[in-house]
């Protein structure tokens, strides 16, 4: 009975920590390792060096992570940026992921002066936000709300579908396989996806996700066949702003430690 017991909260907690959370771990691990590949040796070399040696996929779930603690618990509202109805970015007073990435990117900025725990942090943060705020579920418009829907007889919620399983339903890869199978764009491709500032990528990613609030609907029950087709282009759509991220998470790492 109590080894029931314990198998069953294994699998409730291994359910929440696959569903809680931005992209889930998978997704925010090949965001990271697209970046990581990405990097001047400099820059690489430079941020491995406040990382304890570690590379930044070791770190990219690191928010998610520690949210639950006494320290970081105010973190908990920094994963996600609300826009209005035009897609244009609603700061939070409360503190969101772009008032928080620009903080770490400020102090980023003149990183040399700062001592080695702020410098470690931010880093951790910047490679975890820059995943978030590239998650269909984590821009929130004003209609935001977690619907219910079904695939082939099964519930998902809108968030939840968004922040783990677009990417897990189709292809069972680990972040390495995303890597191989993505990261296949020109100099030039990969140049123009990284150009701008945070502010316009959550421009960019908010005129491209509103697609998402038109394909479910409260309480949808999509068929099998149904369920097939949305699968396969909610995968494509997911695994195309993880590409994008990967590249801008380069980019930014680069300008700031290369």
């Amino acid at each position: 009975m109590k080894n029931l017991a314990i198998s069953l909260l294994t699998i409730a907690l291994c359910f929440w920590c696959s569903t809680a959370f931005g992209w889930g771990k998978v997704g925010h691990d090949a965001i990271a390792y697209i970046a990581e590949c990405n990097l001047t040796p400099k820059a690489k070399k430079n941020i491995e060096k406040h990382l304890g040696g570690h590379s930044i996929v070791y770190y990219a779930s690191w928010m998610d992570q520690i949210r639950h603690t006494p320290t970081y618990k105010h973190t908990t509202v920094w994963h996600t940026n609300s826009v209005d109805a035009n897609g244009n970015y609603a700061p939070n007073p409360k503190g969101d992921a772009m008032s928080f990435l620009e903080d770490c990117i400020t102090k980023m900025k003149d990183y040399r002066n700062q001592n080695d725990s702020t410098i470690t942090v931010s880093i951790r943060f910047i490679v975890h936000l820059v995943g978030d705020m590239h998650c269909p579920g984590h821009v929130k418009y004003p209609w935001y709300k977690n619907i219910n829907f079904s695939l082939n007889g099964k519930e998902y919620g809108f968030h939840s579908y968004w922040d783990e399983w677009a990417l897990t339903l189709s292809n069972k890869w680990y972040y390495m396989e995303y890597q191989h199978q993505l990261d296949r764009c020109s100099k030039k491709e990969k140049r123009e996806l990284g150009k701008g500032t945070p502010r316009d990528w959550l421009a960019d990613n908010a005129q491209n996700c509103r697609v998402i609030y038109d394909w479910t609907k409260p309480n949808q029950k999509l068929s099998y066949e149904e369920s097939r087709d949305f699968i396969n282009f909610s995968h494509g759509f997911a695994e195309k702003q993880v590409l994008k991220a990967g590249y801008r998470l380069a980019a930014l790492l680069n300008e700031l430690f290369g």
